[in-house]
């Protein structure tokens, strides 16, 4: 990948005003650079159910989350990066999905995390205030359960608040029948309510509810 240096990880993101008149925005992060990956298809639609719950949302897969090696003594960020860290100051809520390698999240999930690092003195520091919905795919029970678990404590050491419920998908059982649709409905309604959760307490931050 081309590196466009663009500016310093001492440059602040601009964050959207939380005013009245603005919806929270709910932030996709996640997939596998693998053309049709589950993870990347999953994420897309809990963001999709999100967006019918009235948020606004935006999704930065995993061909937007390719970046270089993390290196926190570089003050030098990609296009790429400094696109994903003006988003992630921006949002009221994210949504992470991460396939399961080797019983941990990707490489490209946790360096992509790494990154945000550089918001420690943002208005909203790391993932502060935010809640995150956790997915995992992969291929097997026991794959799915120790890299949410891993992925959940990512997100209490950001600062974020995993939601309640976080979904672990066994992906050698077909996810999607031939439409596109999900193909289990106990599985849809367990992604339906994660983006409920992470919309709702988006909803609520914004507001000015106390966070308990």
């Amino acid at each position: 990948m081309t590196a466009q240096a663009l500016g310093s990880k001492g440059r602040r993101p601009e964050c959207r005003s939380n005013g009245a008149e603005d919806r929270p925005l709910v932030l996709g992060l996640g997939g596998t650079l693998r053309e049709g990956s589950s993870s990347e298809r999953v994420l897309r639609h809990v963001v999709s159910v999100a967006q019918k719950l009235g948020v606004d949302t935006e999704v930065l897969g995993a061909a937007e989350l390719d970046f270089p090696l993390y290196r926190p003594d570089s003050p030098q960020r990609t296009a790429k990066v400094e696109r994903f860290l003006s988003a992630v100051a921006r949002a009221d809520g994210v949504i992470l999905a991460t396939p399961g390698y080797h019983g941990g999240m990707s490489g490209l999930i946790k360096n992509a995390l790494d990154y945000v690092e550089d918001l420690r003195q943002d208005r909203r520091p790391y993932l502060d205030g935010r809640a995150v919905g956790c997915i995992v795919c992969a291929e097997g029970w026991q794959a799915t359960v120790t890299t949410l678990s891993a992925l959940r404590a990512i997100v209490h050491a950001l600062r974020g608040w995993p939601t309640p419920l976080g979904v672990a998908l066994n992906s050698a059982d077909p996810l999607f029948s031939s439409s596109g649709a999900m193909a289990n409905p106990g599985v849809s309604a367990q992604l339906d309510l994660l983006a409920q959760q992470v919309v709702d307490f988006a909803v609520r931050t914004q507001r000015g509810a106390p966070q308990v």
